[in-house]
């Protein structure tokens, strides 16, 4: 009988892995678990996944590879070959859960196309954080994510305005009285729930009209921190 020095390899695992929006308090019991047995950790920012790991005293030599859009189309592969090479392999932002709003989704594709499989280990989440607290109806809402900062950005508003649904948006403390004006203008005076800074110490949420929302946020001098912002369908009523 002939013998073989072919060894097989059993394909690694993608968990994606939800991260705190701001309360470190709010890692689920899983995360931490799961974050200390990987091989590698792929993530937005290296520097704060470190420092998550660090807080939770997780194993510090599981190596952390960077991948956010200035590098996801040259990285892809190389990171999927660590997972066919059997490698188990983490995947978070640097909030909340991953691949929204981020190209994490890319590497998922490429392990469904490869059969690898892919699992959750879910958490927070700024988008169904905001929606629970905004007092708008959310059995039907569009994610809109980030809008446009220029080209396309009129057009995109006609068609939110068009929508019969709540409608989800992210916006930084940069743009945030710009994007409030257009929605003024494309969308009308409807009723909104701005949320600033989710779990964390200045957490605040602005609830009314839009033109009541402009006025208090251009009352609060240099905005700061992140945004989410929830619009109603239009006509929507307070009952």
């Amino acid at each position: 009988m002939f013998k073989t020095n072919v060894k097989l390899v059993l394909l690694g695992k993608l968990y994606t892995i939800s991260t705190p929006i701001g309360n470190l308090s709010d890692i689920t019991f899983r995360a931490i678990e799961v974050l200390g047995k990987l091989d590698y950790i792929i993530c937005e920012d290296t520097r704060v996944t470190k420092k998550i790991l660090t807080h939770y005293k997780i194993r510090n030599h599981v190596k952390l590879l960077p991948y956010n859009v200035f590098n996801d189309n040259k990285l892809t592969d190389k990171y999927v070959k660590y997972l066919i090479d059997g490698k188990n392999m983490g995947f978070v932002s640097d909030a909340g859960t991953p691949c929204i709003s981020d190209p994490g989704y890319k590497i998922v594709n490429k392990c469904r196309q490869l059969n690898i499989e892919v699992l959750t280990i879910p958490g927070p989440s700024s988008l169904t954080s905001a929606l629970s607290i905004s007092g708008l109806p959310s059995d039907s809402f569009y994610f809109e994510g980030f809008l446009p900062k220029k080209k396309g950005r009129q057009t995109k508003f006609k068609f939110l305005s068009s929508l019969p649904s709540t409608i989800v948006i992210f916006e930084s403390p940069y743009r945030i009285l710009k994007t409030i004006n257009d929605i003024l203008l494309f969308m009308g005076n409807r009723q909104i729930c701005i949320c600033k800074e989710l779990t964390k110490v200045y957490e605040k949420v602005i609830f009314g009209t839009v033109e009541d929302v402009k006025k208090n946020l251009s009352k609060q001098g240099k905005l700061k921190g992140e945004y989410v912002i929830i619009i109603a369908k239009e006509g929507y009523k307070l009952k």
